[in-house]
């Protein structure tokens, strides 16, 4: 087979180009990041394409704190069509691919060619369906009162043609499938493929204390991880010495509603390496991801391999990774006091959160890494092509004379 794969940045997507790589699949991954950023992934020069002019300079406002909404909207948008632009010219004096697999928002018009000269377009969404996405995230703003748009329409807007347009839609949980079925998308379009985790960089490397009760958030600070609810939860925990640390970015969204929220023993750490995000995940008795809204967050399988248990919302993708009860809890979104009787039980009970931790180690385990999540994909893209030509041929079949 002969795969493209059209990317913004990196994503995981530099985690499937490696395994369709090394299977002979690959003929080329296009990104917006510069080839100084991406040669860090492994992959020959030859087989990655860079159109960084535009993604390049929206992400350096954002490094230095420029996050004016309506600038970023216009910004993002016209690397979406550039790059769109971009990938299109290279497609049509390039041999046509057996698929483009595209991560949402690209490659509208590129997956277009590919399917006229015979190839199969794949949109690969990372969350759940964008109008979803847009609805849910726009309550909770109203919810907090955060006067700043969610989605640019435009976004929206050509993210449905694409779902519209594809032969295919991955998603990486079976809450992510459940939000396009919710949103007219048939069944049969859509294949859940889990994300793997990296278990050489994830493993336990120390031990909870016993003397007092930590707790993490791994990812982004912001309402639609559901952060405040996290916040209200951990001030109702009764423990003597209980501690809250999150590792992650403080978006924009939480700077407004932050003064606001019980800060009590809870401790901002900002982004961390994976090593030292790892040594966290090892020595707390909990993880913890309320999420309102994500197709399914990697941090999860992490903690996971690091023996952390792991409390999370419905809509994080949990319930394709763990069995709620068994090596953690799945509640519904923003119920504050399932959280906290969650974190109770395990700070009340050591020997629960103990047999927790072992039953996690013993589950990750069975989710595979990234060469699992390549079998995947391998096994999806020789089945969606070999369809194909069986459906060009057959319906053109006469049917025999009697």
């Amino acid at each position: 087979m002969r795969i493209v794969q059209t990317v913004f940045g990196v994503f995981h997507h530099f985690e499937l180009a490696r395994q369709l790589h090394r299977r002979g699949h690959l003929q080329r991954i296009y990104s917006t990041w510069p080839w100084a950023r991406l040669k860090r992934e492994g992959l020959p020069h030859e087989v990655v394409e860079t159109f960084p002019w535009i993604h390049t300079p929206e992400f350096l406002m954002q490094r230095f704190g420029i996050h004016h909404p309506w600038v970023l909207d216009q910004i993002s948008y016209a690397n979406a069509l550039s790059f769109d632009e971009w990938t299109l010219r290279r497609t049509r004096t390039a041999e046509t691919p057996d698929a483009v697999i595209a991560i949402s928002g690209s490659s509208l018009k590129t997956g277009r060619e590919v399917q006229s000269r015979g190839g199969l377009l794949i949109c690969d969404r990372g969350s759940s369906h964008q109008r979803y996405q847009e609805t849910i995230v726009s309550e909770e703003y109203q919810r907090w009162n955060v006067d700043r748009p969610v989605t640019d329409i435009r976004d929206i807007l050509r993210e449905e043609k694409i779902y519209a347009a594809s032969d295919a839609i991955t998603v990486p949980s079976s809450f992510a499938a459940r939000s396009f079925i919710e949103m007219g998308l048939p069944a049969d379009k859509l294949h859940v493929i889990p994300y793997g985790v990296r278990l050489e960089k994830f493993t336990r490397t120390g031990e909870p204390p016993t003397d007092r009760f930590e707790v993490l958030f791994a990812g982004s600070v912001t309402l639609r991880k559901g952060v405040p609810y996290l916040l209200e939860a951990f001030a109702k925990l009764r423990h003597p010495a209980k501690r809250l640390r999150l590792a992650g970015p403080l978006h924009p969204d939480m700077k407004t509603v932050l003064d606001r929220l019980p800060q009590h023993q809870v401790e901002f750490l900002g982004p961390l390496p994976q090593e030292q995000l790892a040594h966290l995940m090892s020595t707390s008795h909990i993880m913890v991801l309320p999420s309102i809204e994500e197709g399914l967050a990697l941090v999860q399988g992490q903690a996971l391999a690091c023996g952390c248990p792991v409390l999370c919302s419905t809509n994080t993708g949990g319930e394709d990774l763990f069995t709620s009860g068994v090596e953690g809890f799945v509640v519904p979104v923003r119920d504050i006091e399932a959280l906290t009787d969650r974190m109770q039980r395990l700070a009340d009970d050591p020997a629960l959160q103990s047999k927790m931790s072992e039953a996690a180690l013993r589950r990750v385990r069975l989710l595979g890494g990234w060469d699992d999540y390549g079998d995947r994909w391998e096994y999806l893209l020789k089945h969606l092509v070999a369809n194909k030509t069986a459906n060009e041929v057959t319906p053109h079949t006469p049917p025999p004379t009697k």
